[in-house]
């Protein structure tokens, strides 16, 4: 068996204490402990696939952290039959271990809501928006809030909408921001505001656009929306929005964070692109394990997300996958020598 020493040679350097920013693969023998050590680093991050949904569908909204979520609306199989046949009012919870079915949406809906990603936990949030249909489409403006126990219909959006983005951390300061409505297809601008009780136009977006990936607060938030051939980005304030460094990868579907500075963006096919934001710039990271378009996503950081569902394009089906982002990871072992 070939050893360390014959392939490396002898030349480790002995120090008293750890060195403080070891380089990756990095040896030495610390003299004080009596030991060789090393470091390990893991700079992207990476899915690992979690229990799947009971319920199999793409497009619903996913609202809480990476160990207590609520999954709920979207679009089940068959894909697309005769319009208003499979639009789902599931609701399923997440405590970090198991799904389980919960009180349903008071009504179906394909692109049921568009917010409260980033919501501290499975027993709070607001969905908004949504369409039924196909042959045309019928847009919505219906909002229902959750309470950990039901969902209950509230004031309507003043622009009813598909497609778009949300960001909150609670039920009770929310926005709705792009998306789009009519058929053909025309995407929108408006950004509006949730107090609680009730919705309030505020500044419009620079681009109006589609896309799902966001997240953020009421007034710190981040809408990658994709609008081929340009992917924009923008930041808001909670007062105005900012375009910013456009992101890499078309076919994002949703976000994780609690601010405008720091968060990720997954989603698309056919690798399931991911990329974090730092505040100024995208960096790719590991892909979904299983690539898919139109799965939904959730998190309270840049480094904690979990996404669910999505649409397998073959054969042509929704599908019950749900996966948990591992952050990067850095390390310092100890070897065992004789």
């Amino acid at each position: 068996m070939t050893t360390y020493k014959e392939i490396r040679g002898t030349h480790i350097v002995s120090v008293t204490s750890d060195p403080p920013s070891p380089l990756n693969g990095q040896m030495w023998y610390n003299s004080t402990e009596k030991v060789v050590k090393g470091f390990t680093s893991n700079p992207a991050g990476t899915w690992a696939t979690i229990t799947a949904i009971n319920t199999a569908r793409g497009a619903g909204q996913l609202g809480g952290t990476a160990t207590s979520a609520w999954f709920v609306g979207g679009e089940i199989n068959p894909p697309h039959p005769s319009p208003g046949s499979n639009w789902s009012t599931k609701n399923e919870l997440w405590n970090g271990t198991s799904w389980t079915e919960s009180s349903d949406l008071t009504r179906p809906g394909f692109y049921s809501g568009m917010g409260s990603r980033g919501v501290p936990n499975n027993t709070t949030g607001l969905v908004f928006g949504g369409h039924q249909g196909t042959n045309p489409a019928t847009q919505y403006a219906q909002t229902e809030e959750w309470n950990g126990s039901s969902w209950t219909e509230v004031n309507d959006l003043n622009t009813g909408r598909r497609g778009g983005g949300g960001a909150g951390t609670s039920a009770e300061a929310c926005l709705c921001f792009g998306g789009g409505y009519g058929n053909p297809f025309s995407p929108q601008d408006e950004t509006e505001l949730w107090n609680g009780s009730s919705w309030t136009e505020v500044n419009d977006l620079n681009n109006a656009r589609p896309g799902r990936a966001s997240f953020g607060s009421s007034t710190s938030a981040l809408y990658a929306g994709n609008s081929p051939p340009n992917n924009y980005a923008e930041t808001w304030n909670g007062t105005s929005w900012t375009e910013t460094t456009d992101f890499s990868n078309s076919g994002k579907d949703g976000g994780s964070g609690v601010v405008n500075t720091s968060g990720l963006i997954f989603g698309g096919h056919p690798t399931g692109y991911t990329e974090v934001w730092n505040g100024s710039t995208w960096t790719e990271t590991g892909d979904f394990n299983v690539a898919r378009p139109s799965a939904s996503g959730a998190g309270a950081s840049a480094g904690s997300a979990i996404i669910a569902g999505g649409y397998n394009p073959s054969p042509g089906v929704y599908v019950t996958n749900a996966e948990e982002f591992v952050s990067p990871t850095t390390s310092t072992v100890t070897f065992t020598t004789s």
